[in-house]
């Protein structure tokens, strides 16, 4: 059996955690390839009946001595980490003290991903690809080293970097990143990674894969009888967990300086029930709640309510959003803010889209109320290849050509 041949290796160190577009992607890959090996260290929130159903062959714990001595001591890794977190939260502790128990969650991250990877070779020994859809954004060539084995990881943002004892850790391991092709959904999130990895070959490449499930008119009837918005009432969601890199100050106050009628569905987990009820209170404002995290079926329900899709996110997010690629997969207009400059770029001059400047509340209120003039045009065909979305199985084609070419180059 050849590199191109053998099955696709899915590892998933998050499928544990229900809702986003990672599971989503998982189980569009899966699909695309049938016989694919899926590697969930943790098991999967939602079930495993679609992988099933697509034929994969399910790995929920290591596999091998080798895989179970690493799982194990990232499990100690895990302790360690979560036990110095609580014991130096306080900010009376010096930065270093306080950032290492983020340390440790590296290495137990690190650890995990060599357990998956040891597994992976004892269940496919020829994989036509191996990749890790939630990789870790640090000890990459160790981790490729402790597993044995070549792989693709997608680095989705940079969130904890390494301080000095891993830097040498590393450094020792640099050989290992020729074993590793990264994969950065963003030129945003390229150019913080390689300033920090600048030997770790490198490749650009959207994360959310297009699964051709588009939201049908029966759908968007239903979903606004479900939610009783009436016809022809404008109505926005805003979907996902409020993570500091959102910027919901600015849609808190945009809220609370329009003049028409808009009804706001709030999907996602975690939320704030303080901003929560002070919208309650707006005259203009009715509010839907859905807290999350939700199944794919009350996600559609959502999109299908709203007559757009409101993203606000602070200045410089160079992260891909999953709600731009939720838009343009199943055909729900945008209202986005142009955080981000190549992502502006890319939605300017799309009819399905309006964007405001990112921070500006009057801006942004503008234009909620020019939506009750008639919301922007559904997205069509040709949107998700606007924001860099493929299908999966294009997808799953492109890992394959570049695994091979890492074989290749490593021989």
């Amino acid at each position: 059996m050849s590199a191109r041949t053998g099955p696709l290796v899915l590892i998933e160190p998050y499928a544990h955690l229900g809702g986003g577009h990672h599971q989503r992607t998982l189980t569009a890959l899966a699909a695309a390839r049938p016989g694919a090996v899926v590697i969930t260290p943790q098991g999967i929130a939602d079930g495993p009946g679609p992988l099933l159903r697509s034929g994969a062959c399910i790995a929920a714990g290591p596999v091998g001595p080798a895989a179970k001595a690493l799982r194990a001591a990232a499990r100690s890794a895990e302790g360690v980490s979560t036990a110095g977190r609580r014991a130096f939260r306080s900010r009376r502790w010096p930065l270093p003290l306080r950032r290492l128990p983020h340390q440790v969650t590296l290495i137990a991250r690190c650890l995990t991903e060599a357990a998956c990877l040891r597994t992976a070779r004892r269940l496919a020994p020829q994989p036509g690809a191996v990749l890790i859809l939630s990789a870790s954004e640090a000890l990459h060539g160790v981790a490729a080293l402790l597993g044995g084995g070549r792989h693709l990881r997608f680095i989705h943002e940079l969130v904890t970097t390494e301080d000095r004892p891993l830097r040498w850790l590393g450094r020792l391991a640099v050989r290992g990143e020729k074993r590793v092709v990264a994969l950065y959904p963003t030129t945003a999130v390229r150019d913080q990674l390689q300033r920090r990895f600048p030997h770790l070959p490198a490749r650009v490449r959207a994360f959310a894969v297009d699964d051709g499930r588009r939201l049908t008119e029966a759908e968007r009837d239903g979903a606004r009888s479900a939610f009783t918005i009436p016809t022809g009432a404008t109505a926005v969601c805003l979907v996902g967990g409020w993570w500091p890199y959102k910027d919901l100050a600015t849609v808190d106050a945009a809220l609370a300086r329009i003049t028409e009628p808009l009804h706001v569905l709030v999907c996602g987990t975690p939320l704030d029930d303080a901003v929560l009820e002070r919208w309650h209170r707006l005259p203009r404002v009715r509010v839907h709640t859905v807290p999350g995290p939700v199944g794919e079926d009350v996600l559609r329900l959502v999109y299908a309510a709203a007559d757009a899709a409101l993203v606000a996110r602070r200045p410089g997010t160079g992260k891909e959003s999953g709600l731009v690629m939720d838009a343009a997969r199943l055909g729900v207009p945008l209202v986005v803010s142009d955080h981000d400059p190549d992502l502006t770029e890319r939605l300017a001059g799309q009819p399905w889209t309006r964007l405001f400047p990112a921070g500006d509340p009057d801006a942004l209120a503008k234009t909620l109320d020019q939506l009750a003039d008639g919301p922007p045009a559904r997205p069509g065909p040709q949107a998700p290849a606007a924001v860099g979305l493929l299908p999966a199985c294009e997808q799953a084609a492109y890992l394959t050509e570049t695994y091979t070419d890492l074989v290749k180059e490593y021989r």
